[in-house]
C-alpha cells in the first residue's frame, strides 16, 4: 500500500503559474525578479490558506535557480531546484516563529545569516507566523532585517499583521494576499478531481468552496474529507450531510410557503430542521442569505454577485420571478431582526417561529389577511346617504323632532341634531340629551357621534360652572387628617403636616396650602416624590380641583447641631455633666 498524501501537500502549486487567486503579487514578484530589483526583507500577510508560504517558497526557489525559463520559472532540474524539492536545501531556511520565539533564537539566527549561501546567489530566511515573535526578539532582529549581508533575503509571513511593530514593517516590502474567490477554487477543485477520476458534480463543488470561506488549503482538506466519505462518486446529498450544512432547497420551500401565505407548513418545515440537528440561528442565518440571493437575482445586471453553479442560478431566477422586490425587502428586514434579538430571546424558538409567521403574511394570502378590511367598507353606505335627504324638513326647524323623523326614515338623522343641539348651551346641561324621539327608525353612526358630542359639551359645561372654595380650616383639617395617614410610613411628612406651621391662603380663586420645611433637600424631595401623591388626595377629600400645595423653607427653624466628631462628643458631656468635668480637671485628661 503506498503511502497517502493529502491534497493539500499533494497539489500544492511550485510555480507563480500554478498559484490560486493571487495574480497581482505573482506577477510583481516575477517583475522584480526578471529586473534585478529584489529587496532584502518581504512581508506576506493574508488570512490563513491563502498561498503566503506556497509564494514565498516559489519565490526562493526562483531567484536560485541557475537555469530559470523565459518567465523566470524554477528550471526543476538544477542542483538548488532538487535540493530544494528534496528538502536538503542549504540556501533556503524556514523558522517556525510560533515555537521559536525568544531572543536566543533570533540571535542564533543571526549567526546564521552571515553564513554565505553553499550553492546559488542568496541564502533566503522564510520566518513563518512572525507575529509570534515577543517583543524583544523584535527589537533583536530589527538592525539585522535593516542591514543584513547582500546574500541574505528575509521572507516574513503571518496573519496578524496588526501585531507586527511599525518599525518591522518600514523596513519590509510588503503584500497583502487576498481571500480565494468560490469561482477559482471550484475551478482548481474540478481540476484535482479530473486527476484523481473523482465524479463530483458542480453545487458539490460549490458547497466546498463556501465552507472553505476563501482559504484553498480548507477547501482540499474539505475534499479529502468529502471524499473519504463518499467514494469516487460524490453526490450532492451526501456531501451536505457530511459538512452538516443547510440544504438550499429548504430556502426555496419556505418563500414558496411564505407566497403562499401558508405558515402551518413553514413551522413544520423548521421543526424538520431542528429534528436533523441544524442549529436554529444558521438556519435564519441561510433564510436571510437565500433572499439576498433572490434580491440579486431579481436585480438586473447584478449576476457577477452570484458566486453559485449555473443551475441554481436559473432556480433563484424563476422564484425571484415570483418575488416583488417590496416583499423581499420586508422580509430580510423581519430576518434581520429576528438575527439580532436571538441571543437576548428568552424562547429562541419561539422567536423564530414568530419571525416565520410574520413572513408568511407579507403577501397577502394568509388567511387572516383579509379579515380586516371586510367590515370597513359596509358602513360607508348608511353615512353617505342621509346627507342629501335632510334639505325637505329644512324650512320647520320649530317642529317637535318626533314628527320629522317619520317621513323620510334615515335622512332626518344627521341634520335634525343641529336644532336640538343650539338650546344645550343654558347652564342646564343634562336635560338637552333626548335620545328617546331618535330611538326607532332613524338609528346611524352619525346621529350616535352627534349625540356623544353634545352630551360631552354639556357635562364640560357642568364640570365648569363655578364651584364654592371649602373653607380654610376644612382644608386644614383635610390635611391633618392626611397627615396622620403617614405616622408609620414616612414619619418626617407626618410632622410636616400635622405641625402648626401649615398655612392656607387664597390666591385667585385656588386654594393654596403651604407647607413648611427644614432645608432645600427637604423640599426637594417632597417636590419630587410626594407633591402629586398629596395634591391629588386632598382634591378627592375636598371635592375640588381648585387646590395646589407649595412647599417652603421656614427661616424661622433652627437646625439642632448634632457632635459628630470624638472632640465634639467629649465636649458635649463635658459641658452637659459637671461631675465629668470636675472628673477631667482633677486628672488633667487631654480632651483633644
Amino acid at each position: 500500500m503506498s503511502q497517502y498524501i493529502v491534497s493539500a501537500r499533494k497539489y500544492r502549486p511550485d510555480s507563480f503559474e500554478s498559484l490560486i487567486g493571487q495574480d497581482t503579487i505573482a506577477r510583481t514578484l516575477s517583475n522584480s525578479i526578471k529586473r534585478g530589483q529584489l529587496a532584502h526583507a518581504y512581508l506576506f500577510c493574508g488570512p490563513r490558506g491563502v498561498g503566503k508560504t506556497t509564494t514565498a517558497r516559489i519565490f526562493a526557489k526562483m531567484i536560485n535557480c541557475s537555469h530559470p525559463g523565459e518567465n523566470m520559472e524554477p528550471c526543476g532540474e538544477c542542483e538548488s531546484c532538487v535540493s530544494f524539492q528534496e528538502g536538503r536545501s542549504y540556501c533556503i531556511h524556514e523558522l517556525d516563529a510560533a515555537s521559536n520565539n525568544s531572543v536566543e533564537d533570533i540571535k542564533a539566527l543571526m549567526d546564521q545569516v552571515q553564513v554565505p549561501p553553499q550553492v546559488g546567489k542568496y541564502s533566503v530566511y522564510i520566518i513563518d507566523e512572525v507575529h509570534m515573535l515577543s517583543q524583544s526578539a523584535f527589537n533583536a532582529f530589527l538592525k539585522t532585517l535593516e542591514e543584513p549581508p547582500a546574500h541574505a533575503i528575509f521572507i516574513l509571513a503571518t496573519t496578524e499583521k496588526h501585531k507586527i511593530l511599525p518599525t518591522i514593517l518600514s523596513r519590509c516590502q510588503t503584500y497583502d494576499f487576498n481571500r480565494i474567490s468560490v469561482a477559482d477554487m471550484v475551478r482548481n477543485l474540478r481540476t484535482i478531481a479530473s486527476k484523481e477520476g473523482i465524479k463530483i458534480d458542480d453545487e458539490s463543488l460549490h458547497v466546498i468552496a463556501s465552507k472553505a470561506d476563501g482559504a484553498m488549503r480548507d477547501a482540499l482538506t474539505i475534499f479529502d474529507q468529502t471524499v473519504a466519505f463518499c467514494g469516487r462518486d460524490v453526490k450532492y446529498e451526501d456531501v451536505i450531510r457530511n459538512l452538516n450544512v443547510l440544504s438550499s432547497d429548504y430556502s426555496f420551500s419556505l418563500v414558496d410557503y411564505f407566497l403562499a401565505g401558508d405558515y402551518a407548513k413553514a413551522l413544520l418545515l423548521f421543526d424538520e430542521v431542528l429534528s436533523k440537528g441544524f442549529n436554529a440561528l444558521h438556519f435564519v442565518g441561510s433564510l436571510s442569505e437565500h433572499l439576498r440571493n433572490l434580491v440579486v437575482a431579481g436585480t438586473g445586471g447584478l449576476e457577477a454577485l452570484l458566486e453559485l453553479p449555473d443551475s441554481l442560478k436559473k432556480r433563484y431566477a424563476d422564484q425571484a420571478a415570483r418575488c416583488p422586490l417590496p416583499f423581499l425587502f420586508e422580509a430580510l428586514g423581519i430576518t434581520a431582526s429576528c438575527e439580532s434579538g436571538y441571543k437576548q430571546a428568552v424562547n429562541p424558538r419561539l422567536h423564530i417561529e414568530y419571525a416565520l409567521m410574520r413572513l408568511a403574511h407579507l403577501s397577502g394570502s394568509s388567511p387572516f389577511a383579509a379579515k380586516p378590511s371586510a367590515p370597513a367598507a359596509k358602513p360607508v353606505k348608511p353615512v353617505a346617504e342621509p346627507v342629501e335627504a335632510p334639505v325637505k324638513p329644512a324650512p320647520a326647524p320649530g317642529a317637535e323632532p318626533v314628527e320629522a323623523p317619520v317621513k323620510p326614515a334615515p335622512a332626518p338623522v344627521a341634520e335634525p341634531a343641529k336644532p336640538v343641539a343650539e338650546p344645550v348651551e343654558a347652564p342646564a346641561a343634562p336635560a338637552p340629551r333626548k335620545r328617546a324621539p331618535r330611538s326607532g327608525k332613524s338609528l346611524s353612526l352619525n346621529a350616535l357621534m352627534q349625540d356623544d358630542k353634545e352630551g360631552a359639551e354639556a357635562q364640560a359645561a357642568v364640570e365648569e360652572a363655578p364651584q364654592a372654595l371649602p373653607s380654610d380650616e376644612a382644608v386644614i383639617g383635610q390635611v391633618k387628617d392626611l397627615g396622620e395617614e403617614y405616622v408609620n410610613s414616612k414619619p418626617r411628612l407626618h410632622s410636616m403636616l400635622t405641625g402648626d406651621a401649615v398655612k392656607v391662603r387664597e390666591e385667585e380663586g385656588v386654594k393654596i396650602v403651604e407647607v413648611s420645611v427644614v432645608n432645600d433637600a427637604q423640599k426637594q424631595w417632597v417636590e419630587k416624590n410626594m407633591l402629586r401623591e398629596l395634591e391629588g388626595k386632598l382634591r378627592e377629600r375636598l371635592s375640588t380641583k381648585r387646590l395646589n400645595i407649595q412647599v417652603l423653607i421656614s427661616p424661622d427653624q433652627e437646625v439642632k447641631k448634632v457632635p459628630y466628631m470624638p472632640e465634639e462628643k467629649a465636649k458635649d458631656l463635658i459641658e452637659k455633666n459637671p461631675d465629668v468635668r470636675d472628673f477631667v480637671a482633677q486628672l488633667g485628661l487631654d480632651t483633644k
